[in-house]
C-alpha cells in the first residue's frame, strides 16, 4: 500500500512535516489507519508499473501510472540487436570446437552442433515472429515469449525440496 498526503507520496521509513507538525520515521508504520485518515492521509493500494522496456513510464499523483508505448519500429530494431546479441553470446563458448573442426578435423560433438543450430534457429524464429507483430501488445507477447535453448555443459539444477 501506497500513502498520500496533499497529493504527494509518503515513503514509508521517512519522517514528513504536515501543518507545522513533524512526524517522525516510524510513524506510518505504527499509527493506525484513523490517525493516518484524521491528518488527511489517504492509503492506495501499489499499482504494478508498467515495463519500462515497452512504454515511456510515469507515475501519477493518485499512485497509477500512464504508460506511453513506445515506437514499435524502433523497438523492433532495438530487440533484433538483441536476439542476435544473445546468439552470439550462447555461441561464442563452442566456437573454438567448430574452428578445431577446420583446422585439425577433430569432430563436434552431436550435443554441441544440436545446441548451436537450436541457437540459431531460436533467433531466427524469434526475430521473424517479432517482425510480424503489428502493434505494441502482440510484440511484448513475441518478444517475451522466447525460450533459449540450454547449453549441454550446464549443470542440471534438481530442486531437492519435494513437492507438497
Amino acid at each position: 500500500m501506497a500513502f498520500y498526503l496533499d497529493g504527494r507520496q509518503l515513503q514509508l521509513d521517512t519522517p514528513f512535516e504536515h501543518d507545522g507538525t513533524s512526524f517522525p520515521a516510524n510513524w506510518l508504520r505504527l499509527a493506525t489507519p484513523e490517525e493516518r485518515a484524521a491528518i488527511g492521509i489517504t492509503e492506495l493500494p501499489d499499482y504494478p508499473r508498467p515495463d519500462d522496456r515497452f512504454y515511456f513510464v510515469s507515475q501519477n499523483p493518485d499512485g497509477t501510472w500512464t504508460a506511453i508505448p513506445k515506437d514499435l519500429a524502433g523497438l523492433k530494431t532495438s530487440w533484433t540487436a538483441q536476439f542476435k546479441q544473445t546468439a552470439w553470446t550462447l555461441l561464442q563458448p563452442s566456437d573454438w570446437l567448430i574452428i578445431r573442426k577446420q583446422e585439425i578435423g577433430t569432430d563436434v560433438p552431436a550435443d554441441w552442433l544440436s545446441y548451436r543450430e537450436a541457437v540459431r534457429t531460436t533467433a531466427q524464429l524469434a526475430i521473424s515472429d517479432m517482425e510480424a507483430t503489428t502493434d505494441i501488445d502482440a510484440f511484448i507477447a513475441s518478444v517475451t515469449s522466447v525460450v533459449w535453448p540450454v547449453d549441454p555443459n550446464a549443470p542440471v539444477i534438481v530442486d531437492p525440496a519435494p513437492a507438497v
